[in-house]
């Protein structure tokens, strides 16, 4: 088995738990990967801003991916843009124009600032947990949507949000990449802004082969993450398409599943 030299990780849902905050076992983990120097890299459809803090907080020094793929970013180093794909303006505007016609709730993303339309307990309890902020614009119709990293579609009804991602999906077919990150949560943005992509990008700019690659996921947002890496992890707390993809399913987020992973995958003394 090769060596493996990259280890992708999504956030919520594989190293943060719902009071979204990492256990000292898995931050003892990545810092032992970092030091034997393993890429580790947080794969998110987080905002930059928020990423960057986490990335921190873990002592990692590696680009993050952010936006589902659609901005990869050197936050350790002058903050520089290594990728970048944004939402179309047209397209981001029927988006907006269907969403409003639904009555949907959506926060969306310019220049890495979050905004909204109007205020609701939505997007507050969002980013109370997320510890960022927002900005209330009132309509958007008329506004510059020049840098819109993505629109996010929030509602408490699971089974709304998941009848909206496949209608959407369907709708913008090879258009817009239309994905749920969580029960609650569907996404919009480029065709390009996929986890994969971003992964086969950086794995490239390091010369890093797929079967060097690790990959550890829980949601269907991470699918294509998984598939750019040689061994694909899904949480034991992930989405049923996800574990049918994954090469292992680990122990759930709050059994320390990425350290169990990485024991059975890259070396017990990283696990424990």
């Amino acid at each position: 088995m090769n060596k493996i030299k990259m280890l992708v990780l999504d956030i919520d849902g594989t190293i943060f738990r719902k009071d979204f905050t990492a256990t000292d076992r898995v931050k003892n983990t990545l810092k032992k990967l970092v030091r034997d120097g393993i890429n580790v890299v947080l794969c998110t459809g987080r905002m930059y801003a928020a990423t960057k803090s986490i990335a921190q907080e873990l002592g990692l020094c590696t680009p993050v991916i952010c936006y589902q793929g659609g901005l990869v970013r050197n936050f350790y180093e002058n903050d520089d843009v290594l990728l970048e794909n944004n939402m179309d303006t047209e397209l981001a505007r029927d988006v907006i124009k269907e969403l409003k016609k639904r009555n949907i709730f959506f926060n969306f993303y310019i220049n890495d600032v979050l905004m909204v339309e109007h205020d609701s307990y939505l997007v507050q309890q969002y980013v109370d947990a997320r510890n960022i902020e927002y900005k209330i614009v009132g309509s958007c119709e008329d506004m510059d949507l020049t840098g819109l990293n993505k629109i996010l579609a929030i509602d408490d009804d699971v089974k709304l949000i998941e009848n909206l991602q496949k209608e959407m999906a369907e709708k913008y077919k090879d258009k817009l990449y239309v994905i749920r990150s969580t029960p609650r949560f569907c996404e919009f943005s480029s065709t390009e802004a996929t986890k994969g992509n971003a992964v086969r990008f950086l794995a490239d700019k390091w010369g890093i082969k797929k079967e060097e690659i690790m990959a550890c996921g829980d949601q269907d947002n991470d699918i294509e993450m998984l598939l750019a890496a040689g061994i694909k992890v899904a949480m034991g707390n992930a989405t049923d398409d996800l574990k049918k993809i994954a090469d292992y399913v680990t122990e759930t987020v709050d059994n320390d599943g990425v350290p169990c992973a990485v024991s059975k995958y890259i070396g017990e003394q990283y696990g424990i």
